[in-house]
């Protein structure tokens, strides 16, 4: 969405996108997934993974391999689709991981809580993805009784 003057204006969280990623089975590529326990990363794939019943794909620097899944270093290095990119980068360093989502052929992003990038944002909608952004699957679900 843009403004007259082709400024991307602010992303609104469409409730049934936010339900349907979260209650349909997906591949979720977690970027920003590492084995530093003290990452929230850690302990909110762990939830998509056991809570929702995801696939999840650790994305990461190292490419760490995380709760027994294989770690890759990009997202072009993970063989498949990707139904959805978590984003626990920086709002700073998000706009790369949506380009690379968009590039990958992933249907959806979701930024994490505090991760805000309107231009990102933009260009996903405008490429076809779904987006969700500034929230977190822990906090979503049980408003959906998920």
């Amino acid at each position: 969405m843009s403004d007259s003057n082709g400024t991307a204006t602010a992303h609104a969280n469409d409730p049934e996108v936010i339900r349907r990623l979260m209650a349909t089975p997906g591949r979720w590529a977690v970027v920003g997934l590492s084995n530093n326990p003290m990452r929230t990363a850690v302990g909110v794939s762990r939830y998509i993974q056991d809570h929702l019943g995801m696939e999840i794909i650790p994305v990461s620097l190292k490419g760490d391999d995380v709760h027994g899944n294989k770690g890759y270093k990009k997202l072009s290095e993970i063989p498949g689709s990707i139904d959805v990119v978590d984003c626990f980068v920086n709002s700073e360093r998000v706009g790369d991981i949506v380009d690379q989502a968009i590039e990958v052929g992933a249907k959806a992003v979701w930024l994490q809580l505090g991760v805000v990038d309107e231009e990102a944002a933009a260009r996903a909608r405008a490429a076809g993805l779904d987006v969700v952004m500034d929230t977190c699957p822990v906090i979503e679900a049980p408003r959906f009784g998920l």
